[in-house]
């Protein structure tokens, strides 16, 4: 498990465009028949994927960063699959994941596993975790199970749906809220105006970006703004104390995951436009 500490608000503002990669960008994900998981010190949030091929992948505890028997001891994860149709096995009950399902899986669960149905077109689930101090059951959430929340419009080219799995009105979890955004065809931004989040941290996992497409990804303090060019299959890592806004140059989608003191939707401090630089 590669471990990952972020600059705090003062020293990102020296930093170059290779250090904010570095720190803030999380580039090698979904590689195919390996899990990849990243632990970093915002909230203690481990974020990762699983691609399985020809066999199985078990999802494993790491002694040195978790110092668990098992995954999930004191923690609970959000899954949700970006590929194709496979399965996620937890303590022996099989979860079938179609593209963009999504699972939760509380505190508390033994052996968690992934399979892909076919191993030539493979399942990618992206993965999120937080501590937990509660367990909650194991729940399987598919897209037309989710709670949608429409926003913008063409004329300001963010014309989206949000699509909340886990919150507080849908299914239940100790700190984890996650689901994700789906761009219209013309629409390019993912919010804006920015906002922050004061008592929890925020992840994107950007998907559905063309090969010959990206997205800038804006961060910061609103009076300091810096950008990083995020690809398929690309996380970003947002302290509170960073705004979190994107654009593509084409419509794309995106997989929003949070973890802290609130989990309350609307809980954000938005940032009006005239204070951004």
């Amino acid at each position: 498990m590669e471990e990952r500490y972020v600059a705090d608000q003062i020293r990102y503002q020296t930093m170059t465009t290779d250090e904010l990669r570095k720190t803030f960008l999380v580039e090698n994900l979904f590689e195919k028949g390996k899990i990849t998981l990243l632990y970093t010190d915002v909230d203690r949030a481990i974020v990762g994927s699983a691609v399985p091929a020809q066999k199985e992948l078990k999802l494993e505890a790491s002694k040195k960063e978790m110092a668990a028997g098992y995954f999930a001891e004191r923690r609970e994860i959000g899954v949700i699959n970006i590929g194709e149709k496979g399965s996620v096995i937890v303590d022996d009950k099989v979860y079938k994941m179609e593209n963009r399902d999504g699972l939760y899986i509380g505190r508390g669960s033994k052996n968690i596993e992934f399979e892909s149905k076919d191993p030539k077109k493979p399942a990618k689930f992206y993965i999120l975790s937080y501590p937990a101090h509660k367990s909650y059951p194991v729940k399987h959430i598919k897209m037309s199970e989710a709670n949608p929340v429409h926003l913008g419009s063409k004329e300001e080219a963010n014309k989206r749906t949000i699509y909340q799995y886990i919150h507080e009105k849908g299914v239940k979890s100790c700190q984890l809220v996650m689901g994700f955004t789906q761009l219209e065809p013309g629409s390019i931004w993912n919010t804006m105006s920015a906002h922050t989040h004061q008592r929890r941290t925020e992840i994107y996992l950007y998907f559905d970006i063309g090969k010959n497409d990206l997205v800038f990804h804006f961060m910061g303090k609103p009076d300091a703004t810096c950008h990083l060019v995020v690809r398929n299959g690309q996380a970003t890592l947002s302290p509170s104390w960073s705004l979190h806004a994107g654009a593509g140059t084409k419509n794309y989608a995106f997989i929003w995951g949070m973890g802290g003191e609130n989990q309350e939707f609307t809980d954000m401090d938005g940032i009006a436009m005239d204070e951004l630089k």
